[in-house]
């Protein structure tokens, strides 16, 4: 059984304690807690194949619905009140989401097979060739939509926007589409002759389509964006897709204009 990833763990669990001391919890949060428990333990037991494949069902339900906020118990502090980063920006908000983090939390503890370690030098190429690749095709094609225009900036709670986005956002993600279902879809197709490059493919369609609520340009960059990132993990391992997917978010933050043009 694959040692548990300790490092990201920890890092997951810096950030779950960042949230905890902006928000705060009511008991109706237990019942998150213990159904993913339970789908937990359906997925490392190794006697019943069937109970696996239901507990990684449960788990996907699970993680829709705290990933929307649908789950009881949990009221996510704001952070950064809504404000305009440049003034031609959109309004800006930042809650520290408590919910989310359960997702990663799981993952890692009932998954660990999807850090997919590398040596150090693949993870700097890997890392460098996917954070070169999505941002010519993502920042690159949002220049080009007219979305963002080159806006330096760093705000006073910029290193708060730092570290929730590297703790609570980008870890999870990536934990999620690239380790878990990336991987995962790589494990299923491991017979195919391009099951690795279908696999980056298909993970990389579904990181675009959850953007679907921000409109078709926001599918078509993240889309794209998921490309750099699959290739990081593919060659690097999770450490080297999170780092390029934020390296990706720090450079829309703080070089354009962030979110997007009003």
């Amino acid at each position: 059984m694959p040692a548990l990833p300790w490092p990201y763990l920890a890092l997951l669990s810096a950030g779950y304690a960042m949230a905890l001391a902006y928000g705060h919890l009511t008991w109706t949060a237990a019942i998150s807690i213990a159904l993913l428990l339970f789908a937990g333990y359906a997925v490392r037991q190794q006697k019943m194949p069937v109970g696996q494949f239901l507990g990684h069902c449960l788990f996907l339900v699970l993680a829709i619905a705290l990933a929307l906020h649908w789950m009881p118990g949990f009221f996510n502090g704001r952070a950064i009140a809504a404000q305009r980063l440049t003034d031609d920006a959109t309004r800006f908000a930042m809650y520290l989401n408590q919910d989310k983090p359960l997702i990663g939390f799981w993952l890692l503890l009932a998954c660990p097979w999807i850090v997919g370690r590398r040596p150090f030098r693949g993870f700097v190429y890997a890392t460098v060739l996917g954070l070169c690749l999505s941002t010519t095709l993502a920042l690159g094609g949002a220049l080009l939509l007219g979305m963002i225009e080159w806006a330096p900036k760093w705000p006073d709670q910029a290193w708060l926007w730092v570290l929730n986005n590297l703790l609570l956002v980008t870890l999870v993600e990536e934990a999620l589409f690239r380790g878990y279902i990336q991987g995962g879809l790589s494990r299923c197709f491991k017979l195919l002759r391009h099951g690795e490059s279908l696999a980056l493919i298909l993970s990389s369609l579904l990181f675009g389509l959850v953007h679907a609520g921000a409109g078709w340009h926001w599918v078509l960059l993240s889309g794209l964006a998921g490309i750099g990132y699959g290739l990081a993990y593919r060659f690097g391992g999770l450490g080297a897709a999170i780092a390029t997917h934020f390296g990706l978010n720090l450079l829309h933050f703080a070089l354009f204009t962030y979110p997007m043009l009003a």
